[in-house]
């Protein structure tokens, strides 16, 4: 994979900035227009929050003190970015959306970094919750990562699927 002229890396690069962008602009609007824990009901289900979390996801790790989560979380994403960079070398050119999604992933992971270098925490601000039943607030980034994972588990399958002997 010759890295600049190579379509999957700039397609990919490309995705990852956009999502790098629009996580950090809009983590700035809300750092901007809210106070800390504010909440702006946008709907029945859905909901502008202002938190910050210091662990991982759904807040792991969050009461570990801070000389240990920021190591952790950064030796992390040097990891998983580099199998997502491996993982992105073997994806063969024609299957976009895979590179995409790798793109966003990666993306995701940038967004968040650059939270936990700056601030030590993440800043998230989407909150969905239905009646009693509450999801834990996320960002721009996370969603990303989401996406992107679903979207090459889902290619997976159907790779598979497509490429699997016909049972009688």
């Amino acid at each position: 994979m010759s890295l600049p002229g190579d379509p999957r890396v700039r397609l990919a690069a490309l995705v990852a900035l956009a999502v790098v962008l629009a996580d950090q602009a809009t983590k700035a609007l809300v750092e901007r227009t809210l106070v800390l824990h504010e909440t702006i009901p946008v709907t029945p289900f859905f909901a502008l929050s202002y938190v910050r979390n210091t662990g991982a996801a759904f807040g792991v790790l969050a009461a570990a003190p801070v000389g240990v989560r920021l190591p952790l979380f950064l030796a992390v994403t040097v990891v998983a970015t580099a199998a997502v960079l491996s993982y992105l070398r073997r994806t063969p050119a024609d299957q976009r959306w895979r590179v995409a999604a790798l793109g966003a992933i990666l993306g995701g992971a940038l967004g968040n970094l650059l939270d936990r270098v700056r601030y030590g925490e993440v800043v998230d601000f989407l909150d969905l919750h239905w009646g009693g039943l509450h999801w834990p607030a996320f960002n721009v980034a996370d969603a990303a990562i989401t996406v992107g994972v679903a979207i090459v588990l889902l290619a997976s399958v159907e790779r598979r699927g497509a490429t699997a002997p016909a049972r009688q």
